[in-house]
């Protein structure tokens, strides 16, 4: 029996993925195996020697110690394209919003309530909100992954020409992105074309200020940005500036800054990209068995600190063992299964920076002794039998 707890309310659809006979949720567990989580703030938290794994609902995983978890063996797990509908429709609204002026119009037409001369003074001031259709504009997609390669399709329907810049597309990416998806191999093929730019890459330090005044300067006047990627991709800045030049018409950023609230020009929401039931169901869904087919089978699917590795079970007994990558280790693992008499069926060894993770199918006479046979050889970080 493992036993999980969750931080934040996790979708009960989720929960429920996780076999009763096999799984317990508790989440005042001192020692559980999994935890499941979406937001909460894991940086000080403990984390007991029991826990094997944890499976944050959603892709962004700045709110868990990485480093700390792979230095203990857990494998984190995040849940990539499972809010991708969700943003990418958000994205959508906001092309449309932002080129028809509508939160200005919105909060504009508020203020007629009591006018004696509604009717006339609604057809009066109409013209300072009137905007540019979408159809036959031309958008640049920065990032065709699971939400940017929506977000070109559906900005393709809508009668838009599309641009899209990805030097990393992923084969699945590619093979889902409508045809009439123009590739581009550099930026500066893509922004000056632009009409809209949209944002849908990883934060990471070489993608920090993706969008930035040099960028920007390659841009037509009066370019639209729209950010429902990560906050850090777009400078702040150079926003700013843009804006007060005329080369930025307006900025929709669902990551509210202080120095962007009341800026004419600047529509931020409160982070709401995933804030869907869909989404929510969707993520702890994916959550819920990544953990599981872990937990039991050993198998990781979207870890961000150990490589992929699945396999099937061909019976037997499995061996998972988290080590450091180095050379000589898996002639090691082999040579304490062969002093012991074990046939391997099945291995699998992969690794991801400085941790690789290999997996075995044996048959024999399994030792209860062999799990701390295999954790004293010195690059070891974590062994499981199952």
């Amino acid at each position: 029996m493992y036993t999980i707890k969750t931080m934040n309310a996790i979708s009960p659809v989720g929960l429920a993925k996780l076999p009763a006979g096999m799984f317990e949720i508790d989440n005042d567990a001192a020692e559980p195996q999994g935890i499941l989580v979406r937001s909460a703030d894991m940086h000080e938290a403990l984390l007991p020697e029991s826990l094997l794994a944890i499976a944050r609902a959603g892709a962004g995983t700045n709110n868990i110690p990485i480093d700390r978890c792979t230095e203990a063996g857990i494998v984190v797990f995040n849940t990539p394209g499972a809010n991708a509908n969700a943003v990418a429709e958000l994205v959508i609204g906001a092309l449309v919003g932002g080129s028809r002026n509508l939160p200005d119009a919105i909060q504009w037409a508020k203020g007629l309530k009591g006018s004696a001369t509604l009717a006339k003074d609604v057809e009066k001031g109409k013209k300072q909100f009137v905007g540019p259709e979408l159809r036959g504009k031309t958008l640049g997609v920065i990032g065709l992954g699971a939400i940017g390669s929506r977000v070109a399709n559906a900005a393709v329907a809508l009668g838009m020409e599309v641009l899209g810049y990805d030097p990393y597309i992923s084969i699945d990416a590619a093979w889902s992105l409508s045809r009439s998806v123009q590739h581009c191999v550099a930026l500066s093929d893509m922004l000056p074309r632009c009409d809209y730019l949209t944002v849908h890459v990883p934060y990471m330090p070489s993608t920090k200020h993706t969008v930035n005044a040099q960028t920007l300067a390659m841009c037509k006047d009066g370019v639209r940005v729209l950010n429902f990627a990560r906050g850090e991709l777009v400078d702040t800045a150079a926003i700013l500036d843009g804006l007060s030049t005329g080369k930025v018409a307006s900025y929709f950023c669902d990551f509210p800054a202080e120095e962007l609230l009341g800026v004419h020009g600047v529509y931020c929401t409160p982070h709401l990209g995933a804030s869907t039931p869909e989404s929510e169901t969707n993520c702890a869904v994916m959550a819920a068995n990544e953990l599981s087919d872990y937990l039991r089978n050993g198998n990781i699917t979207h870890s961000v600190n150990l490589p992929d590795v699945q396999q099937p079970r061909l019976g037997g007994r499995r061996i998972c063992m988290i080590h450091k990558n180095a050379p000589g280790v898996i002639s090691a693992i082999t040579g304490v299964l062969t002093a012991a008499n074990l046939n391997i069926e099945n291995m699998v060894n992969k690794s991801k920076k400085d941790v690789a993770y290999t997996m075995l199918d044996v048959t024999g006479n399994l030792d209860d002794g062999l799990a701390k046979q295999l954790a004293a050889i010195p690059e070891a970080i974590r062994v499981r039998i199952l």
